[in-house]
């Protein structure tokens, strides 16, 4: 049994729908009129040039953006349980907290945000620091890790959120290529389990021997459905193409031109 698994084995039934939805920052459209679904127990990439929309999608799945228009909804999972990892640049990695009590977060649903850690926690701690490969490291600071120790900390904490759903933003990027081996193992035991797990990543070849589905985005969904199918030469350019069309600087969107 993993350091994720529960003790007793559960179906999971969670799923993310975009119903037209058109999601932004300040009345100013990233993506426009998405339609899809996330289905549960699916492992999905979200791919697409730089700029396309793919860490807004995310964002806006686990609540921190609402959609201008239409709909983002999320069944068999209460938001608060989404296990999300964000793009490193967004972790404050300069805080000396320590391993331990970095990844003991991933409990604090169990715990309580001030909650201390019996002997069960400890050990279910302990246990995901050596999943991933960090057995003694309990008591290292944060500060001190590598860009792919520091990644391998933050998925010992997705394993103890026990998540039906997780989301992964850019989660191979500067990663050794040995932690990216041992992490993709984690994301594929996930899948294994029924979770639902969607991942942006730049690696088309990893998404062609990994991820049996895939989102191809580029402010518009290109393509969404099984990854053979998505990943061609001429979806790829018509992503490429309406990356070179789209103007940073339109004007920002009122909200009725967002619903119409």
């Amino acid at each position: 049994m993993s350091a994720l698994e529960s003790p007793r084995a559960r179906p999971y039934s969670a799923a993310v729908t975009f119903t037209n939805a058109t999601i932004g920052y300040d009345r100013h459209p990233a993506v426009h009129h998405v339609e899809g679904r996330f289905a549960p127990g699916s492992l999905t990439a979200v791919v697409g040039p730089n700029g396309a929309g793919k860490s807004t999608l995310l964002k806006a799945a686990v609540g921190a953006l609402r959609p201008l228009g239409g709909k983002v909804s999320v069944e068999g999972c209460p938001r608060r349980r989404i296990a999300y990892l964000p793009q490193q640049s967004e972790i404050d990695r300069s805080f000396p907290i320590p391993v331990f009590d970095f990844v003991g977060m991933g409990l604090w649903r169990s715990v309580g945000l001030f909650g201390g850690f019996d002997r069960t926690a400890d050990e279910r701690i302990a246990g995901a620091l050596a999943t991933v490969g960090l057995a003694g490291f309990e008591r290292r600071t944060l500060d001190t890790l590598s860009g792919g120790q520091v990644q391998r900390v933050l998925f010992a904490r997705l394993l103890l959120q026990d998540s039906p759903l997780i989301l992964l933003d850019e989660p191979f990027t500067a990663v050794d290529e040995r932690t990216v081996e041992e992490l993709l193992h984690l994301v594929t035991d996930w899948h294994a389990e029924g979770r639902t797990v969607v991942a942006v990543l730049h690696d088309r070849e990893q998404v062609r021997h990994h991820f049996p589905q895939t989102l191809l985005i580029a402010r518009h969904v290109i393509a969404w459905g099984e990854t053979a199918s998505v990943l061609t030469a001429s979806n790829l350019r018509a992503a490429r193409s309406m990356e070179e069309a789209w103007d940073d600087h339109a004007p920002v969107c009122s909200v009725d031109e967002v619903h119409a």
